[in-house]
């Protein structure tokens, strides 16, 4: 079955509310989207969402990569063939990985479409739930309490609270949200590179009778050897994020002593599912296990990202909430939530309905 056309466009998202991290606030997103039409007549769709500050690549880069020759010369091809393909697009658009994720997650789409199977099957299903963290940014007090409640009602049970600018206020909060919900939530905490490894020490000791299920990249990128100052029980508990961008990252940081005891695994860092199965069977020999995130997302990847998630025996923690930010996405299906789980709808490809535009 061979490949008839591709389509790309981007599109800017408000979302419901901005949110502040350690080194920005957000107010909307810009995603890509890629359509790959097969002779059959079946659509298989990709979405990027690069993080620029974390990657280097725009979304404007992202759109340009997609509408260049090379990848219109795809058209003719076997979707058969679809690895070979995307193992062509990473050479072709090298530490470009919005380009490659979302070229990777449409070949994947239509191919799993083709043979009527959920991708997940394809790789082979190892977990059938998990309940995702949902994000609180960083925020004053009362307005950290306030979403908490908010999250409750909705079911979830498990919070991510930004935390990095200030460490005694992020230790402040982390206590009386722990005080007031500590029966209804467990919570992670996500530093986005905003603390030295001192600093990183004082909230581990101010907090650890909170029994935080595990703290997010606390030190930048390139203070990964100032984590072995901490010692090796904690450690465990520290997951690297804007750290492991690639397959190569992941190996480094997979010997021993290793700094993280967890690896975060984004589909917009990694240039999609080959690239992320790559760190994932790197870390599954080192006895790490996985934690997967994402940007502000398309239903479409965070859906791919659940895929591959279940198809990973170590896959531990599910931090997949990016479309819940957006006040309007482009597609439908894909998954549902129930009790804060994500549950795969099993339809063939990611099992998203319709795309709009």
């Amino acid at each position: 079955m061979k490949i008839k056309s591709i389509y790309s466009f981007s599109k800017k998202l408000a979302l419901k509310k901005p949110y502040t991290i350690a080194y920005n606030t957000y107010s909307d997103v810009e995603l890509v989207f890629i359509e790959v039409e097969l002779d059959n007549g079946m659509v298989g769709i990709g979405s990027a969402s690069p993080a620029e500050d974390v990657v280097g690549e725009s979304p404007a880069q992202t759109l340009n990569n997609l509408q260049t020759e090379f990848v219109q010369n795809l058209v003719g091809r076997d979707i058969r063939h679809f690895q070979q393909i995307i193992s062509e697009t990473k050479k072709q658009f090298v530490h470009l990985p919005g380009t490659q994720a979302a070229i990777d997650l449409a070949l994947h789409d239509a191919f799993c479409k083709y043979l009527g199977i959920p991708v997940v099957d394809f790789y082979g299903r190892k977990i059938k739930s998990l309940p995702t963290s949902v994000t609180i940014g960083i925020k004053s007090l009362a307005e950290t309490l306030s979403d908490a409640a908010e999250y409750a009602q909705m079911g979830f049970k498990i919070l991510k609270v930004k935390t990095g600018l200030n460490v005694a206020e992020d230790i402040e909060r982390l206590i009386k949200l722990h005080e007031q919900y500590q029966q209804k939530f467990t919570i992670r905490v996500d530093a986005n590179q905003g603390y030295s490894v001192e600093e990183l020490k004082q909230f581990i000791h101010a907090t650890r009778h909170l029994s935080l299920e595990l703290i997010e990249q606390p030190v930048p990128v390139g203070s990964e050897k100032d984590l072995l100052t901490v010692n090796s029980t904690d450690r465990k508990k520290i997951a690297g994020d804007e750290s492991i961008k690639d397959p190569a990252a992941a190996l480094e940081f997979s010997a021993q002593p290793q700094p993280f005891g967890i690896f975060n695994i984004k589909l917009m860092k990694c240039g999609g599912i080959l690239g992320a199965q790559e760190i994932a069977n790197i870390a599954q020999h080192a006895n790490m296990e996985l934690f997967w995130g994402c940007n502000d997302e398309s239903i479409m990847s965070i859906t791919a990202a659940l895929h591959i998630a279940y198809a990973c025996s170590n896959t531990r923690y599910l931090d997949l909430d990016g479309s819940l930010d957006l006040a309007e996405d482009l597609v439908t299906g894909g998954f549902r939530i129930e009790d804060g789980h994500l549950l795969i709808n099993n339809k063939p490809g990611f099992g998203i309905e319709k795309i709009a535009g």
